[in-house]
Order: C-alpha cells, then structure tokens, then sequence
C-alpha cells in the first residue's frame, strides 16, 4: 500500500512538472508572437510572412448539404484561429500566385457592400480573363447561414483601385489557438486562464518547498535524535566500563589490604616468639 502511494505520488509530480513547463513554453510562445507581430490596420496579426486572424462569421461552418471532402480546408468553427498566405507584392510572383489557386482554396479577402467587410470563403470558380487576370467567385460552405452566403466576385486585375480584393490563401486553421486567443482577449477570462493558473502554480510550488524543506527537517530531526541516543548509549557504555573497572579496583584493594593484614599478624607472631 505505502509502495501504491510513492508510485502515484511519483506519477503526479510528473504530471504536474509536465503541466507547468507546458504552460511555460505557452507563455513564452505567447510572449515572443506578441513581440514579433506586427498588426494591419484592422487588427490582423502578421509573423514570419503569414497572417492570422479569427473567423467570427458562421459562413465557413460545417454544413451537410456542402460536399467538402475532397478539400484540404474542410471547414471552419466560429472562433477559429486561420493562417493565411499573403498574396505576394511583386505583380509577376503575384500572377503566378493566382495561377496556383483551384476551385475549393479558401480566400481571405475585402469586400464592399454599405461597407468593406473582410470575408473569409471558398473559391466556387475561378477563370482566366484573355487580358490576364482572373475573375473568382467565392461562397460560403454554411447555406444554412445568413451571414455573408451571397456570391462574391473579384477581378484581380484591379485589385490596386477596387475595394474588393484578396488578402490571401488559407492553409490552415486551429481551432484551439483561436478559442484561446479569442479567450484571452476577455478579461474575465483572461483571469480565469491566465492569472489564476499562474496563482495556483506559484501556491504549488511554494507548498512543494515547504514539503521538502520539512521533509529535511524531519530527516535531520531523526538523525540528530538518533545521534543523541548513539551518543548516550556510548556514554552509558562508558560509565558501566568505569564502574567495572572501579569495582575491579576496589576488589584489588581489598584484597591487598587483606593479605597486608595477614602479614601484619605474621610479623606479629614471630616477634612473640623471639
């Protein structure tokens, strides 16, 4: 049973140490986005030539009657964290950019109705134009949404004068960076996830200290009782011998003093003689 205990105990010290450094490496990952990003105009997050931003529409959601199977991007969950290609800034590189892109690529783009929105759908068609350039029409997955399910159609080929444009290609997407990031963003939240883990690993740790620190004063206790009762069985032992070799003593004496008396008595008996 006492073995059954170590063992678990062992086990969540090494849960609890794997927790800890993972949300260490979580912070300073945090930390170093955070120094490295820069921000456009409307929030989006650039680093290491990719941009983020969270989906807040329910257009790119899960939906049965869109077949998405034969897609890398299947869908998108509100809150979703997606990782975006820019288009590149150089026309020539650009072309070929967009001469890349296939029918069920998910864009990222501006678009114009009263205002200009920033939409995030999949490409429904794509044709060259015989003046170069090319016209795409993009859609929603979500039919049953009525955010933004309407057609959009965008002519590359004025992409430098028009409002409606593509920011880029989506080629990934998570789903749990995006919850998180969204989270922290909520200050309560941000408490929740942030400050009070961080509260209860400091109090962890610092119970942890205090376990070991008397743990080790236990163990010294122990050794210096143990170096008490080692030194007073020793002095006991020595007080025994001291007595035995006193009692040997005095039993040597008494016995000299007895045979001093007999020749006392002898002397005493030749003297009467003579």
């Amino acid at each position: 049973m006492i073995e059954r205990k170590r063992t678990l105990n062992k086990v969540l010290n090494v849960i609890f140490d794997v927790l800890v450094y993972a949300f260490v490496v979580l912070a300073a990952m945090t930390v170093i986005l955070t120094m490295a990003s820069k921000r456009d105009a409307d929030g989006a997050v650039n680093i290491f030539g990719m941009q983020m931003r969270i989906v807040i529409s329910p257009s790119m959601e899960k939906c049965e009657e869109t077949d998405v199977s034969a897609y890398k991007i299947k869908d998108i969950p509100v809150k979703s964290m997606v990782f975006i290609e820019l288009v590149p800034e150089e026309s020539e590189v650009a072309k070929e950019w967009y001469g890349a892109l296939q029918v069920g690529d998910v864009l990222t783009f501006k678009y114009k109705y009263v205002t200009q929105e920033t939409i995030t759908h999949r490409i429904v068609s794509i044709t060259q134009k015989p003046t170069g350039g090319y016209i795409i029409s993009l859609k929603g997955d979500n039919k049953a949404s009525d955010a933004n399910t309407l057609n959009q159609t965008i002519d590359t080929d004025v992409a430098d004068t028009s409002p409606n444009y593509v920011i880029g290609k989506v080629v990934g997407q998570s789903r749990v960076i995006g919850f998180l990031v969204y989270s922290i963003k909520q200050p309560l939240v941000m408490v929740l996830l942030v400050i009070v883990p961080c509260a209860i690993i400091i109090v962890l740790q610092i119970i942890k200290i205090v376990n070991v620190l008397t743990a080790d004063k236990k163990k010294r206790a122990i050794e210096e009782k143990a170096r008490a009762e080692e030194d007073k069985k020793r002095q006991s032992d020595e007080i025994e011998e001291l007595k035995k070799q006193l009692a040997a003593l005095q039993q040597a004496n008494t016995g000299s003093k007895a045979a001093n008396g007999d020749r006392l008595e002898d002397t005493e008996i030749d003297k009467e003689k003579e």
